[in-house]
């Protein structure tokens, strides 16, 4: 017979349902994963792909490297999504002047078209996923994010 286990104390357990980063987490792939399934099926795109061109749509030239630290996906999420878009001539790589390894990244014809017909719908979308807050609701939940994004960057 194994001896049964120490219980924990009442304030070492841990009520996952109520732990903020994990909140954060479940709030974050629900909603992705509920636009995600546009992507996906009129695009044929992955998050971290969409992820990928909505970063060149907003800024084109970028490095994978640096679309990595905009992101802050992992760097093998991002290589892989960029390998899929150069594939699917959604982008194109140019060589970086002075540095034979790095390329800049840009959104293609195809991937400005794409662009051009998710945003839009990203933008409705985020409408409504946040139309049950007020203004003043919805800046002070933007600047808490803000502060929490700061705050996790220390840690």
């Amino acid at each position: 017979m194994r001896p049964e286990p120490a219980r924990a104390r009442r304030e070492e357990l841990l009520a996952l349902e109520h732990f903020l980063p994990y909140r954060l987490s479940v709030l974050s792939n629900t909603v992705s994963g509920r636009i995600a399934k546009f992507y996906e099926a009129r695009f044929q795109l992955t998050i971290p792909e969409w992820r990928v061109m909505a970063v060149l749509g907003r800024f084109p030239g970028l490095t994978a490297a640096e679309v990595t630290e905009r992101t802050a996906m992992d760097k093998v999420q991002v290589s892989r999504a960029v390998a899929r878009l150069k594939k699917t001539h959604r982008i194109e790589q140019r060589a970086v002047e002075g540095d034979r390894r790095a390329r800049h990244l840009f959104l293609t014809e195809t991937g400005h078209g794409v662009y051009a017909e998710i945003v839009p719908f990203a933008r409705d979308y985020e409408r409504r996923f946040t139309a049950g807050l007020s203004a003043n609701e919805r800046a002070q939940f933007d600047r808490l994010l803000d502060k929490l994004t700061a705050a996790a960057g220390t840690l």
